[in-house]
C-alpha cells in the first residue's frame, strides 16, 4: 500500500472494501501493495473473534485448533514473522487479537512488503488492524449476540456512536462479552529404544471448561483547528478476566518409573488489563507540506494463579504445586513525520520514533509448598529503548510507471535485571525497500508490481531472558526429565535475523470491481532463529537436564505463490444469478540450510493453505446466504534437534444467513466450524543412540451457533 497515511500530502492511498469499483481503483493506483479489508469482510460471517476474520485472508493462517485462537501467520511463517498492529503501534506481550471484538474494527490493512513507515520488522508481512474512526456519519449502531458451543452459553453486545460537529469528529465505541467453552484432549507418550523395544507408554485424558468475560471500549476524538490543523486523541481500554478448571487421568503401560501421578486436578484464574492514550497533532505548513506529531502512553498487567494437585492410584495426594504469575507493562512513545509534496504526483517524507517501555516479571512456583529455583529471584526487571529514524519517496514518474524507495534505521537495547545476573543486548538494522508498479499500456486492467526489501526480526524479550522454567512433567530436579519435554531458559547472545526479500505480482481488474492477482515471494532469512533442545549440566539440577534454548542456527530460503480472486458468477459464464464468489490459495516452500531433510522447512508452515467463499441474496426474500470452507493439509516438519513436529489436516466449514428487516435492521445467523473434526498433532525425538520417543496430541473441535440482531438508528 501507499506508506502515506490518510491525510498526508501522498499521491495514492489504498483503501479496499469488498470489491468496490473504487476501492479496486485505490488498489489499483497504488505503489507498495496494501490490501485493505474492510466492515463488508469483517461483518459477513458474523465473526466472534478477529482470529476467525484473518483466517481467511489470502496467505493467512491461525495456529491451534478451530475456535481456540493462536498464532496470526503470513505466509506459513511461524510467530514472531508477521507484524501485528493496532494503530500502527504493536502491542504488549499477552495481549490477544481475540481481545478485540470484529465490532470495533474499521479495516484490516494486509502488507506483504514492508514500507518504511510503518516498520520493518515484517519477515512475512504486516497485518495493521484499525479501529473505528468514522466521524462523517451520525448514527448509533447495536448489535446483540447470542450464541453457544456443545450446549455451553455466549453472549456479547456491542455499541457504537459516532458523528460531527463544526469542530469535532467523535467516535465512541464499547464491546462486552462472555464465553464458556469447553476442551478435550488425549495424548499419548511411547518411547522406543534403539532395538525396537517399548521402554515408555503413557495415555493421558484431559477435560477443561473455560470461562471468560470481558470488556473492551475505545474512542477517537478529532478536533479541528484552524488553517487545516487537527489534535486527535484516542483513549482505549481492555480488560478481561477468566478461570479454567480441568481434570486429567494418567495411566501408564510401560516405563522404567513409576508414572509421575494417577489422576490430577488444577483450576487457573487469570486477570487481563490494558490501558492506552493516544494524542496526535497535525499541522499544514503551506505548499504542500504536513507535519505530524504523534504521543502515546500504554499500561498492561496479566496476573495469573494456578492451583494443581497430584494423586496417586489409591487417590492418595502425592503432589501440590502452586504458580502464581504477575506481568507490569509500561510504554510511553514519540513520533514525528513530515510530508512534502514536491509535484503534482510526487511526495517525500521524512520520520522518527523513540519508544522506552519497561516491564515488571513477577513468578513464584510452590511445589508441595517449597520454592522451586529460588536462587534465580521471583522478580524480574526488563526494560527497553527504542529508536528508530526513516524517509520515503513516492512517484508516478507516468501514467504507467511508479515507483517507492525508501529507508528505516531501528536500533533496539533490552537489559533485564534478576536476582543471579543482569542481561544486555544490543542490535541495530539498516533496511532500504523499493517497490514499483507497471500499469501494461496495451491492456489497461492489468499491472505488474516488483517489491525488493529489506526485513527483519528482533528476539523477544522472553527469549532474551535466561531466567528457566522447569518442565512440568519432570519438576523434580534431583531427576532427569525426557527430551520430549526440556526445562526452558533463554540465550542473551541473540541476534536478530535478517531477511532479504522479493515480491513480483500481477493483477487483472474486472469490471464490476472484482480483482483476480497471483503474487510470487521469496525470502531468505539469515541468522535464523530456532529452539534447540539439548541435555545439559545446569545449575537449578544435581543430574544433567534436557534444556531447550533459542540460539542463531543459519539461513534458510522461504518462496510462495499466493493466488487470489474475488469476482461475480456472471464474470465467469453468462448468468443473471446474483452470485459473488471469492477465493484464495497459497502455496509455500522453505529449507533450512542446517537442518538436514526431508520437511526441513521453517517451523509450523504448511505446503498451502485454501478458502472459497461466496454469497448469495435469494431473489424474492430480504435473504442472503453464504459460506466459506478454510482447509490447511497435514504436514511434518524436521527440526535441528532431531525433532519432527507433524500437524493433520486442519478443515474449518463456516456458514451464514442473514434476514434484512430494512436499511436499519437485521438478523444474522452463524456456524462457525460447522462441521467439526478432532485436531491432532504429533512430536517425534530421536536421541543419538537410536532411541526416539513419540508424543501424539488428539484434540476434540466444536461447532458455534450465534445468532445475533444488529440495529442502526
Amino acid at each position: 500500500a501507499s506508506a502515506a497515511t490518510p491525510g498526508d500530502a501522498a499521491p495514492q492511498q489504498v483503501e479496499i472494501t469488498g470489491t468496490a469499483p473504487d476501492s479496486s481503483a485505490g488498489r489499483r493506483r497504488s505503489t507498495a501493495s496494501k490490501i485493505v479489508y474492510g466492515r463488508e469482510e469483517l461483518d459477513r460471517l458474523g465473526d466472534t473473534t478477529l482470529g476467525e476474520v484473518l483466517k481467511r485472508l489470502p496467505g493467512v493462517t491461525v495456529g491451534g485448533r478451530p475456535g481456540r485462537g493462536g498464532d496470526i501467520r503470513m505466509r506459513g511463517l511461524g510467530s514472531g514473522y508477521t507484524q501485528i498492529l493496532i494503530d500502527g503501534q504493536r502491542m504488549p506481550f499477552g495481549f490477544s487479537l481475540d481481545e478485540v471484538a470484529p465490532e470495533q474494527i474499521e479495516r484490516i490493512e494486509m502488507m506483504r512488503a514492508p514500507v518504511a513507515e510503518y516498520g520493518t520488522r515484517a519477515i512475512a508481512g504486516t497485518i495493521n488492524v484499525v479501529l473505528r474512526e468514522d466521524f462523517k456519519r451520525k448514527s448509533h449502531e447495536v448489535k446483540l449476540g447470542l450464541g453457544s458451543e456443545a450446549g455451553r452459553p455466549q453472549a456479547s453486545a456491542s455499541w457504537l456512536r459516532n458523528g460531527q460537529s463544526a469542530g469535532l469528529g467523535y467516535n465512541l465505541t464499547g464491546t462486552v462479552f462472555r464465553r464458556r467453552q469447553g476442551n478435550e484432549t488425549w495424548t499419548r507418550d511411547v518411547g522406543i529404544d534403539a532395538h525396537g523395544a517399548t521402554t515408555l507408554d503413557q495415555s493421558s485424558h484431559t477435560l477443561s471448561t473455560d470461562e471468560r468475560e470481558g470488556v473492551f471500549l475505545t474512542s477517537r476524538l478529532q478536533f479541528k483547528q484552524g488553517g487545516g490543523d487537527s489534535l486527535e486523541l484516542q483513549p482505549f481500554v481492555a480488560a478481561s478476566k477468566g478461570r479454567s478448571r480441568a481434570s486429567a487421568e494418567l495411566r501408564q503401560a510401560a516405563g522404567s518409573a513409576p508414572a509421575p501421578y494417577a489422576s490430577a486436578v488444577w483450576d487457573t484464574e487469570s486477570n487481563h488489563a490494558m490501558a492506552r492514550l493516544n494524542g496526535s497533532w497535525v499541522h499544514a505548513t503551506g505548499s504542500g507540506g504536513r507535519l505530524q506529531m504523534r504521543l502515546g502512553s500504554m499500561l498492561a498487567r496479566n496476573d495469573s494463579l494456578t492451583r494443581r494437585e497430584e494423586f496417586g492410584p489409591t487417590g492418595t495426594r502425592s503432589r501440590e504445586t502452586v504458580d502464581d504469575g504477575a506481568t507490569r507493562d509500561l510504554s510511553l512513545d514519540a513520533s514525528g513525520k513530515f510530508s512534502q509534496l514536491i509535484a503534482e504526483r510526487h511526495s517525500a517524507s521524512v520520520g522518527w520514533e523513540l519508544q522506552r517501555g519497561q516491564r515488571s516479571d513477577r513468578r513464584t512456583t510452590l511445589d508441595n509448598g517449597l520454592p522451586t529455583l529460588a536462587e534465580f529471584g521471583a522478580d524480574l526487571e526488563a526494560g527497553t529503548l527504542r529508536l528508530a529514524a526513516f524517509a520515503q519517496d513516492e512517484w508516478d514518474w507516468s501514467k504507467t510507471f511508479s515507483f517507492y524507495a525508501g529507508l528505516r534505521w531501528e536500533g533496539i537495547r533490552t537489559a533485564s535485571d534478576s536476582a543471579l545476573q543482569r542481561v544486555t543486548n544490543r542490535s541495530s538494522v539498516w533496511t532500504p525497500l523499493a517497490h514499483m508498479v507497471w500499469k501494461l499500456p496495451d491492456a489497461p486492467r492489468d499491472q505488474v508490481r516488483l517489491s525488493l526489501t529489506r526485513s527483519y526480526r528482533a528476539p523477544t524479550t522472553a527469549q532474551l531472558i535466561a531466567r528457566p522454567s522447569l518442565s512440568s512433567l519432570y519438576p523434580d530436579t534431583a531427576r532427569a526429565n525426557a527430551p520430549i519435554s526440556p526445562d526452558r531458559a533463554g540465550n542473551p547472545a541473540l541476534k536478530p535475523e535478517l531477511a532479504l526479500g522479493l515480491d513480483a505480482a500481477f493483477e487483472h481488474y474486472l469490471e464490476a470491481g472484482g480483482i483476480v492477482s497471483a503474487n510470487l515471494f521469496a525470502r531468505r532469512i539469515d541468522d535464523l532463529i530456532r529452539t534447540v533442545r539439548t541435555q545439559e549440566s545446569v545449575s537449578w539440577a544435581s543430574v544433567p537436564r534436557w534444556v531447550a534454548r533459542p540460539q542463531n542456527i543459519g539461513s534458510a530460503l522461504a518462496t510462495g505463490l499466493e493466488l487470489e480472486a474475488k469476482l461475480r458468477a456472471a464474470d465467469l459464464w453468462a448468468t443473471d444469478l446474483p452470485l459473488a464468489l471469492r477465493g484464495n490459495a497459497s502455496f509455500f516452500a522453505s529449507r533450512v540450510a542446517q537442518v538436514p531433510g526431508p520437511n526441513n522447512r521453517l517451523d509450523q508452515q504448511p505446503g498451502y493453505t485454501a478458502n472459497l467463499g461466496f454469497d448469495l441474496p435469494l431473489r424474492g426474500t430480504p435473504l442472503t446466504v453464504g459460506g466459506n470452507l478454510n482447509f490447511t493439509p497435514g504436514f511434518v516438519v524436521q527440526q535441528i534437534d532431531s525433532q519432527a513436529y507433524r500437524q493433520g489436516v486442519k478443515r474449518v466449514l463456516d456458514a451464514y444467513a442473514l434476514w434484512r428487516f430494512g436499511p436499519l435492521a437485521q438478523v444474522r445467523l452463524s456456524l462457525s466450524n460447522a462441521a467439526p473434526r478432532d485436531y491432532d498433532s504429533a512430536s517425534t525425538t530421536v536421541l543419538a543412540d537410536g532411541s526416539s520417543q513419540t508424543e501424539d496430541t488428539l484434540a476434540r473441535t466444536y461447532t458455534t451457533v450465534t445468532l445475533r440482531a444488529e440495529l442502526r438508528f
